[in-house]
């Protein structure tokens, strides 16, 4: 399992239809409507390389859970071998199958716009820890 550390911005409105994303960058602009946390203590290229090298495959389920006090969301998406997982910054969870440097799962079941609104109201304020879990198993 993977355990990574972010924070809330006023300017998250996690409206984006197809994608979700968690990134290191401090600063956030009103367009990064994907965003869900900002100020990540990790990216991609941090990530344990046991963890990477299991969600490099097309059986890997890969589950999200997004926690910030008592409210928690779960996103569910798969692995895939042409993961590269090597963009210092963002970390993108993605409902389609494209693959990018900056992709960290496809097929999710979940979008930024579809996760609960409570939580989201929540993570608006920059002073909201948000702990993000990630955990792979092979199908």
């Amino acid at each position: 399992m993977e355990r990574i550390i972010a924070w809330g911005h006023e300017n998250i409105s996690a409206m984006h239809p197809t994608t979700l994303e968690i990134t290191k960058e401090k600063h956030l602009t009103p367009r990064g409507d994907c965003i869900v946390a900002v100020n990540a203590n990790k990216g991609l290229p941090e990530l344990n390389e046991e963890f990477k090298s299991m969600i490099r495959n097309k059986k890997a389920k890969i589950t999200c859970t997004i926690r910030c006090g008592n409210l928690k969301e779960t996103i569910i998406g798969r692995g895939d071998e042409k993961l590269v997982l090597t963009h210092p910054t963002d970390m993108v969870i993605r409902k389609s199958e494209y693959i990018c440097p900056r992709t960290l799962m496809i097929k999710a079941n979940k979008a930024a716009i579809d996760l609960d609104r409570e939580l989201i109201n929540r993570i608006k304020n920059r002073k909201s820890k948000i702990i993000i879990e990630l955990e792979v198993t092979i199908l």
